[in-house]
């Protein structure tokens, strides 16, 4: 079976005019030619098959979204090849749209003053949907979340999670090969956002269509994804399943301790509290300690390393310096691995 989404060797660079300051400096902007060259992307290398679900990751200014844009393509790459389902983004992109659903974040897709039903008869006309093919499609959408009592909602109208659940069923409605979805569940409750993953999930499974993800949101990752590609600063560091994330960044566990005479109260207080004690397990056991304390509700979190140092004898070591009065073994959540490896990078 070929790939259907296919990324090799691409890089893209952006022209940036190295400004001055001042009014004078801008106006002599107007004439310069004084620019620097900035590596968005570089030598990116992914094939993803049909019916995967994708997480594609990376910190604030990484390249995640330069790489969609190009798989989408808004953007050409500056060196190296993309394909979607045979296609080449850049050079066909009315044919690449007929195979392509797009989410992004909470710029909506269905026309705000109509009804949503009106919204969806728009999009079957656009993406020339025959009627066995849409009436089986809204059928499907509301036997999955009930999506019929919304038909004669304007968009505007409808709640943020409403117009989100909308967007992503818009998205699958023409039965694309591939959806890009760009933070699906930003501003959602936590009831919502489960009912937004599971359909996600479930119309992966009955079209076996190819989802790739972009989030900050770990519990999307968790829900959604068994595969994850981590780019940051323009390079591509990790493309793996997620069980083998853990194995990438060491052998680590969150040990949380509760220490007797601390104000829980006062966040101030034990921010200090963490952070000392941190110092005092850094000092006896410098690498087993990478990641910064934190507090979570009453608890003081330590990432240990295994590899370095066993958790029993930091127990033991902690237990003669400060009084635990109770504690947790946890393993590290998928948010703080992925958080430590950008912290490894700088």
């Amino acid at each position: 079976m070929d790939p259907i989404i296919k990324l090799c060797n691409v890089s893209k660079e952006f022209k940036v005019l190295n400004r001055h300051q001042g009014i004078l400096g801008s106006v002599k902007d107007l004439f310069s030619r004084d620019y620097s060259i900035v590596n968005a992307v570089n030598n990116v290398n992914v094939e993803i098959m049909p019916g995967e679900v994708v997480g594609y990751l990376g910190p604030n200014g990484a390249g995640k979204s330069t790489t969609i844009k190009m798989m989408t393509g808004v953007l050409k790459p500056t060196s190296g090849e993309v394909l979607i389902n045979g296609v080449d983004p850049f050079k066909s992109r009315e044919k690449l749209a007929e195979n392509i659903g797009v989410v992004f974040g909470q710029r909506t897709q269905l026309w705000w003053a109509l009804p949503l039903i009106e919204s969806f008869k728009v999009l079957k006309e656009m993406y020339f949907i025959d009627d066995d093919t849409y009436n089986t499609n809204l059928k499907l959408f509301n036997e999955l979340v009930g999506v019929e009592k919304l038909y004669s909602k304007l968009v505007r109208q409808m709640s943020l999670g409403q117009r989100t659940l909308c967007d992503i069923l818009a998205a699958f409605l023409h039965d694309p090969k591939v959806v890009f979805l760009d933070e699906p569940t930003i501003g959602l409750d936590v009831s919502m956002k489960a009912q937004i993953r599971e359909l996600i999930l479930t119309l992966n499974e009955k079209k076996n269509t190819t989802v790739i993800l972009t989030t900050h949101d770990m519990g999307d990752v968790d829900a959604l994804c068994k595969r994850i590609v981590i780019i940051d600063k323009g390079t591509q560091i990790y493309d793996d399943s997620i069980e083998n994330l853990q194995g990438f960044f060491g052998k680590y566990r969150t040990l949380k301790l509760m220490i007797s005479g601390e104000d829980y109260s006062d966040e101030e207080a034990m921010k200090k509290c963490a952070h000392d004690i941190e110092g005092i397990v850094k000092a006896e056991f410098p690498q087993a300690v990478s990641l910064t304390s934190a507090v979570d509700e009453h608890w003081i979190d330590l990432t240990i390393n295994e590899e370095e140092a066993q958790l029993m004898k930091i127990m033991s070591f902690l237990n003669e310096k400060v009084k635990i009065t109770d504690v947790k073994i946890q393993e590290i959540s998928t948010e703080n691995v992925i958080k430590g490896i950008y912290e490894r990078r700088g």
